[in-house]
């Protein structure tokens, strides 16, 4: 097999990958969706998944920082 082929043959299973993870992230989104008392808001859903994809804007390096932050927001 050439390069070439391998190539493709490799982006054809990447695809695949990324298809069946995103099947996968559908169903804990709507696993994660449900508690005891119901289910969550779709929205409220949506917006923590999107808000745990974006980069952190602070990184705490001790409990103190972090009550300290919390005091001053």
């Amino acid at each position: 097999m050439d390069n070439q082929a391998t190539l493709e043959k490799l982006n054809t299973e990447l695809k695949e990958v990324k298809r069946e993870i995103s099947i996968l992230r559908s169903f804990a989104i709507s696993i994660a969706g449900k508690d005891s008392e119901g289910e969550y808001r779709p929205e409220f859903v949506r917006e923590i998944v999107r808000a745990s994809k974006e980069k952190a804007t602070h990184k705490f390096t001790t409990p103190e920082a972090f009550l300290k932050d919390i005091e001053n927001a």
